[in-house]
């Protein structure tokens, strides 16, 4: 009992401590209409307190709960917000480098001012978009801790189904959380996976985007037309295929090592600057991403690698997220005795 009291005190201590809606993330867009959130709540009311110990400690989960499920909203909010600002972005973009490629087909004078500050608006569309792609990107990791929060708070409310001294009505109330807290699981799922292919794709648009404008400038400049930007080109020069999976590891050189020694590491910018100068240096590499776990006893080894492989996938994803594709980057797991925290250690191949 007093073990699972302290599973619980540890639960409550990390639910509390947490933000759960960063409001710097709200970009300051006009006329751009908020989502509609859409967690749903179990259709099974909780009821009244019951007054016992349990039912004080349900009272507790349910409010660790309720702010779970305002902040799963309000990044729902923020996610559609996001995705409608980039697309009027997208758009207003488009439609200036069309004016840019319609006036130099019919002709032009060289560095026409009407065509730069066409160029101009389209630069700005561009550093709007390179904006809402970072809120996103921050987005996506407050909704990764929203996933943590709930996995902790599950295991609170399977700890309590064993304490003593409950009544029936202590019972069906921590029921009703748990399909809560199911519900909300399956919500936060679908916002990752829309995030993650919304980052994916603006990425991806931006860097056709950036070559887009250099090649714009030039033409402009000359006041005649130019074909794509060679940026744009697929060169496929001959080269070594990538080295098997494990070899990089072997290396024992990790390109980045990633520390989760604390709620909400933010990871993404650097290892997206790794990756890029990896990958500029050699085009067809792999990538071994090692989750390890500190060592200890045999039980907390295990739950630290269980651990370490949700932060693995999560360091993964976030990889997919950033345009690498997933057959080029192989997860493993390990326990050092090295490691004072779970670390993520990505090596090229």
């Amino acid at each position: 009992m007093i073990r699972i009291a302290a599973v619980l005190l540890a639960c409550a201590v990390f639910l509390n401590g947490c933000a759960f809606v960063d409001n710097a993330l709200l970009p300051a867009l006009a006329g751009v209409p908020p989502g509609n959130t859409t967690v749903q709540q179990s259709s099974g009311e909780l009821g009244p307190p019951t007054g016992t110990p349990v039912g004080q400690k349900v009272e507790e989960l349910h409010a660790d709960l309720t702010k779970i499920e305002a902040s799963v909203s309000d990044q729902e909010r923020l996610t559609q917000t996001l995705k409608a600002a980039t697309k009027q972005q997208s758009a207003t973009y488009s439609q200036s480098v069309e004016a840019i490629r319609g006036k130099l087909q019919s002709g032009t004078t060289r560095g026409n001012p009407t065509l730069l500050k066409y160029w101009d608006s389209a630069e700005t569309q561009f550093e709007a978009s390179t904006v809402s792609l970072g809120q996103m990107n921050k987005l996506s990791s407050a909704v990764a801790s929203n996933a943590a929060r709930c996995k902790y708070l599950l295991q609170a409310i399977q700890a309590t189904h064993s304490l003593p001294g409950a009544v029936d009505e202590d019972a069906r109330q921590l029921k009703v959380l748990e399909d809560r807290v199911q519900a909300v699981v399956i919500t936060i799922d679908r916002l990752s996976n829309d995030l993650t292919e919304s980052i994916g794709r603006q990425s991806s648009e931006l860097g056709e985007e950036r070559a887009e404008l250099n090649i714009l400038s030039l033409a402009i400049d000359s006041g005649e037309p130019l074909g794509k930007s060679l940026a744009s080109r697929v060169f496929a020069p001959p080269m070594a295929p990538a080295l098997p999976p494990g070899s990089g590891a072997a290396t024992g050189r990790p390109l980045v090592v990633i520390r989760f020694d604390r709620v909400d590491v933010s990871y993404q910018q650097p290892l997206y600057e790794a990756i890029s100068a990896a990958l500029m240096r050699r085009p067809n590499a792999g990538f071994d991403l090692v989750a390890v776990a500190p060592s200890g006893g045999t039980a907390n080894a295990a739950l630290g690698l269980n651990a370490a492989l949700h932060d693995g996938d999560q360091v993964l994803h976030a990889l997919v997220a950033m345009g690498l594709t997933a057959d080029r980057v192989n997860l493993s797991s390990l326990v050092s005795p090295e490691a004072h925290s779970i670390e993520v250690r990505l090596y090229v191949r």
